[in-house]
């Protein structure tokens, strides 16, 4: 196993609440790959484990996590499962790590949105499920669950930033529509 990156925490530990989002189970460095410290969506190395359970993949030809797993699950799914229940297992404990370092309560923020592009991709956080987030209930104080949209039309990419030839992306993204109702959820429910 990995030794665990030590965390810093930018809080106010006289803080009543954290709220904590829940991201993907695929951008953690694991036992079976490395991912870039920063930009975490970044494949940078294969592990032992992996090149053992994949030892037909060329692992110089990826470089985003998502890529790299879409194309292992292609070659097997049976392979593919047990990375998969590994990176699982490896975010709830890594959570569960975040969690007790914060030192308040603390509450889950899951937004769940369909990107609507890859079937191994398509809901967002990737990889996380409901037995994921109910292992880790009995350690925080509440799961705001949200579903979104993403902005599908005109309407809610006004006020984002991108180039011309982005409005594609722009339009799987969140949108400031999105964001004002997610805030307004959060501000009842923390008031």
């Amino acid at each position: 196993m990995l030794p665990t990156p030590d965390i810093s925490l930018v809080s106010d530990r006289d803080a009543e609440k954290t709220l904590i989002q829940i991201l993907g189970a695929q951008n953690l460095s694991n036992p079976y790959y490395k991912v870039h410290p920063r930009r975490n969506d970044r494949f940078l190395q294969a592990h032992a484990p992996l090149l053992k359970l994949f030892p037909e993949i060329d692992f110089t030809e990826y470089h985003f996590n998502k890529h790299l797993l879409s194309a292992l699950r292609s070659c097997d799914i049976d392979r593919y499962e047990i990375l998969r229940e590994a990176l699982q297992d490896c975010w709830v404990e890594r959570m569960g790590e975040l969690i007790g370092e914060v030192g308040t309560d603390v509450l889950l923020l899951w937004i769940k949105y369909d990107l609507d592009q890859h079937v191994l991709f398509g809901q967002e956080p990737a990889l996380v499920d409901r037995p994921m987030v109910d292992a880790l209930r009995s350690s925080v104080a509440g799961v705001v669950e949200l579903p979104v949209h993403t902005a599908q039309d005109a309407a809610d990419v006004d006020g984002m930033f991108f180039g011309q030839l982005d409005l594609p992306s722009a339009q799987r993204m969140i949108g400031p529509q999105e964001h004002h109702r997610i805030a307004e959820h959060l501000r009842s429910r923390l008031s």
